[in-house]
């Protein structure tokens, strides 16, 4: 049996900022080594014309696109939370349903069929950063962290059925125009608890659209990394759990316990190589870095990577 090659994909999120032509910020990924890209949040509407002529001239591909894209003309900066599925505004419920349609009419223009999703926020008080900031203090193990992580996992149960509703809701209207389009949405795994889903509530999602063919998981490595180092989740459990319905990944490393998006490799806040022999063969893995990654720096990572996990 001839073994899938890996889809190794750029997240136009590092490099986007720095062009002004979709062709240019294309033919750099190209540079690099990347046959593939995804098409982020934030990337301005004025790349795009650029970066569907490079597809269509098969200069690159694009492995996914990630909600919202093209972005809200109404929103000044890069906010993929910017309209959430969760809100308890109704306008902003079907904001997010509508642009969300955009991206999968989008994707479908880019001759991808896999869109990265946001779901929202369980409506909880935020206590997130509250640990990460007793864990730099070297609280982590501390009875005080223990109490205020347990008050965080109480609270999300209770607000998570409310929140799961209003997934449904969305998932009712965006499910047809994911059949029309031929596109399936990747529910991504977040980095902060009070965010939807936890790992129970991707679980039961997975339960429920079993035998939905347009819906999957999208697990991203950093931010999962994120809750482990908050000893929230065990990483190679929860990647375990949604193996088998993975539409891809995004990989980024963690400087702990909670600086993500830096080059695979850079930090060894992630331990990829235990974590990516879990990742079922070809699916996409995303390199979703921050801007602030230098161009040497994301060069060493790729060295680094192909000595690795050669292909």
């Amino acid at each position: 049996m001839t073994a899938i090659p890996p889809i190794l994909s750029l997240s136009t999120c590092w490099n986007s900022h720095r062009h002004t032509e979709g062709r240019a910020l294309a033919a750099e990924a190209r540079e690099l080594g990347f046959e593939w890209i995804e098409v982020s949040h934030g990337t301005k509407i004025s790349l795009l014309p650029g970066l569907l002529d490079a597809v269509a001239a098969k200069e690159i591909k694009v492995s996914s696109l990630h909600n919202f894209c093209p972005p809200p003309v109404e929103v000044l900066m890069d906010a993929p939370d910017a309209y959430e599925f969760t809100s308890e505004k109704v306008w902003e419920r079907e904001r997010a349903i509508s642009l969300t349609k955009k991206t999968l009419a989008m994707a479908t223009r880019f001759g991808t069929d896999r869109v990265v999703v946001h779901l929202g926020c369980a409506r909880v008080r935020s206590i997130t950063e509250k640990l990460e900031a007793m864990a730099l203090q070297g609280h982590l193990y501390s009875r005080d962290y223990s109490d205020l992580k347990l008050k965080l996992v109480a609270q999300r149960e209770q607000a998570s059925a409310r929140a799961l509703d209003r997934i449904r809701a969305a998932f009712s209207e965006l499910l047809p125009v994911c059949e029309k389009e031929g596109v399936k949405l990747g529910i991504e795994t977040r980095s902060h608890y009070e965010q939807i889903p936890n790992q129970h509530e991707m679980q039961k999602l997975m339960a429920e659209y079993a035998d939905c063919p347009w819906i999957g998981t999208w697990h991203d490595f950093g931010h999962v990394q994120r809750q482990a180092n908050l000893a929230l989740v065990d990483h190679a459990q929860y990647l375990s759990e949604i193996a088998s319905r993975l539409l891809g990944c995004h990989v980024h490393d963690v400087r702990w316990p909670m600086k993500d998006h830096r080059a695979p490799l850079s930090t060894g806040g992630v331990d990829l190589a235990n974590l990516l022999p879990l990742v079922p063969a070809g699916v996409p893995l995303v390199w979703e870095m921050s801007p602030g990654n230098r161009r040497h720096e994301v060069v060493e990572a790729l060295r680094l990577w192909r000595e690795k996990f050669p292909a």
